[in-house]
């Protein structure tokens, strides 16, 4: 079986993504064995260590398994940690449907709610989370928990300003799978970036108390990545 050649330049990346196609198109069915090191690396015209350090790429993967004495073999033909990823972005689209439907009723009862205090718990969750984003507006390496934090502050204060004690406790329950989802959003460079303008728009719609223009600004900041998320899971 002939693999086509990797390209020179990108070395261990390019045969990782050689052999995952070859395993994702059946060339290779479960349980057999690959092809030997050699063999793989004449094929691909690259060096072994280059095919040595894809190899364990996959087997740490999940795709393949190293058996002393015996050669690799072929464990499951689909990335496990791409499956997980797809099942991981369906429940993300959960939580952003449930959080438009909470969040943008909170929005409009904010605007006609809200008290002095409850715009300066916004701002200061929007001011702290500013502070922890780099040029590209993405959280610095090491700060996405806290910057995940900020950004659930900023929601929760909303919620809050609409002073509906049944809504405040839902929220409350529910903001642990929001959290949740957030950080895996934060971490998925698949997805869109948070926009502070889209959440200053909130922040003002509250502040002038006018509730339709609330309820819009909040869905318009919660379709962004929800379509993302759509668009994510019609592409797997």
């Amino acid at each position: 079986m002939a693999l086509q050649a990797a390209g020179r330049q990108s070395l261990v990346d390019t045969v990782v993504e050689t052999l995952r196609a070859q395993l994702a198109t059946g060339a290779w069915q479960v349980g057999t064995r690959i092809p030997p090191e050699h063999a793989l690396a004449e094929q691909l015209q690259v060096g072994r260590n280059t095919v040595r350090e894809a190899v364990r790429v996959l087997v740490h993967a999940g795709m393949l398994r190293s058996r002393q004495g015996e050669g690799t073999f072929v464990v499951s033909t689909a990335d496990p940690a791409e499956v997980m990823r797809g099942i991981q972005r369906a429940g993300i689209r959960d939580v952003l449907e449930l959080r438009i439907a909470l969040e943008a009723e909170a929005a409009r009862l904010a605007a006609l709610r809200h008290e002095p205090a409850d715009l300066e718990r916004m701002r200061a969750a929007l001011d702290a989370q500013a502070e922890l984003e780099d040029t590209e507006g993405r959280p610095h390496t090491g700060s996405l928990e806290l910057y995940a934090d900020h950004d659930i502050a900023f929601h929760k204060a909303v919620v809050d300003a609409a002073h509906n004690t049944a809504l405040t406790a839902t929220y409350g329950w529910f903001s642990s799978s929001v959290r949740e989802a957030l950080v895996s959003a934060l971490d998925d460079q698949a997805m869109p970036k948070i926009v502070h303008g889209d959440h200053r728009a909130v922040l003002d719609a509250i502040a002038h108390g006018d509730p339709d223009a609330a309820e819009r600004a909040t869905r318009a900041l919660l379709e962004k990545p929800k379509r993302a998320v759509e668009a994510l899971l019609a592409a797997d």
